[in-house]
């Protein structure tokens, strides 16, 4: 299942549990997330004391139709300019159930099952991402080189197989986003917090936290998250908005309007 930008977050059912427990017995991680309502992101920064100095700099570009198909089929095909590092390359699906994925692609390198949870939902993904050298994805959004080759062709045959009929080479580019990104350990909690903070231009802003937990330990890294977050102040009960999704929607409606 999927939790919707706009979805307000309840409880697990047990069949839910039940389905989510199936999922992460074949995946190779979970990663557990929270959105920060706009109104609450600047207190939760100062609570959880992170300096926005510490932070790197990406900026991500997304690929698709106007109309935003390859979203309707669960395809998100990406490309991404980290500070200091290389540029790296994404086609992802979801939902996937893991047991269902040819043995092939789990073993092909660079892929990745991974359960997304956030408050009221859940979903899997299968992801195979590429490493650039820097500079390949600015060249590509200004134009000097075609966007199949931000793309291996392992990665180009998994696109084709879920986009049948779309060329990677006839889609739009949906960005930039800017995007800082800090990663902080608080002793309290004693585990890694991943913090993204997604500016899209229309001055709004996503805030996600994140930490990445091994399968077998997911309810209880959880349960811990959230004690600790909640202590902080962390509004636990706000809105959940999907970031992939609302600069999606954003870069699409800003092709309709021509903007």
């Amino acid at each position: 299942m999927t939790t919707t930008p706009t979805e307000t977050p309840v409880a697990l059912s047990h069949e839910q549990i039940a389905e989510m427990l199936d999922l992460l017995k074949d995946s190779d991680s979970v990663e557990l997330k929270l959105t920060v309502p706009e109104h609450d992101q600047r207190s939760a920064v100062v609570a959880l004391g992170m300096d926005p100095l510490d932070a790197q700099i990406r900026q991500v570009f997304f690929f698709d139709t106007p109309d935003l198909a390859l979203d309707k089929l669960g395809v998100v095909v990406r490309g991404r300019r980290i500070q200091g590092k290389g540029d790296d390359s994404v086609v992802k699906l979801r939902p996937v159930v893991p047991s269902e994925l040819p043995a092939e692609l789990r073993a092909a390198t660079g892929f990745r099952v991974e359960v997304d949870a956030l408050p009221g939902g859940f979903v899997c993904s299968g992801t195979l991402k590429r490493t650039l050298d820097s500079d390949e994805v600015r060249k590509t959004v200004a134009g000097e080189r075609p966007v199949r080759k931000l793309f291996s062709k392992q990665q180009r045959a998994y696109f084709a197989e879920h986009a049948p009929g779309i060329e990677l080479d006839d889609l739009s580019i949906l960005g930039p986003i800017f995007v800082l990104k800090l990663r902080f350990t608080p002793e309290e909690l004693g585990r890694r917090i991943v913090a993204e903070m997604w500016i899209y231009p229309d001055g709004s802003r996503v805030l996600e936290l994140s930490t990445r937990a091994a399968t077998n330990e997911a309810f209880q890294v959880a349960a811990e998250a959230r004690a600790f977050l909640g202590s902080q102040g962390v509004d636990l009960s706000g809105e959940q908005e999907t970031k992939t999704k609302k600069a999606l929607e954003y870069f699409a409606g800003a092709l309709k309007s021509g903007s």
